[in-house]
């Protein structure tokens, strides 16, 4: 899915990570929708903007105390989780 923004793969992997918990099958199942490097990136910027905490080696979490509740999921999306 090369035609999302950046701010579409944020939301993506929030809700992502709302279903999978656990790194590893978090990367596996998002693995088919986006690129590895695009998966480490916007894990690596919901950590630092506090939407996402690291909870343990392989164990990601949204941070709802921090950012309230998970954006609004846009409508082109919706699709893509419910597949995950």
């Amino acid at each position: 899915m090369e035609d999302l923004s950046n701010n579409d793969k944020l939301i993506l992997l929030q809700y992502a990570i709302s279903k999978y918990e656990n790194e590893n099958i978090l990367l596996e199942k998002l693995k088919p929708i986006l690129q590895q490097k695009d998966i480490d990136r916007s894990i690596a910027t919901l950590i630092a903007t506090q939407q996402v905490r690291r909870i343990g080696p392989d164990i990601l979490q949204n941070n709802v105390s921090h950012i309230g509740e998970l954006p609004e999921l846009p409508f082109h999306l919706k699709s893509v989780i419910d597949g995950l």
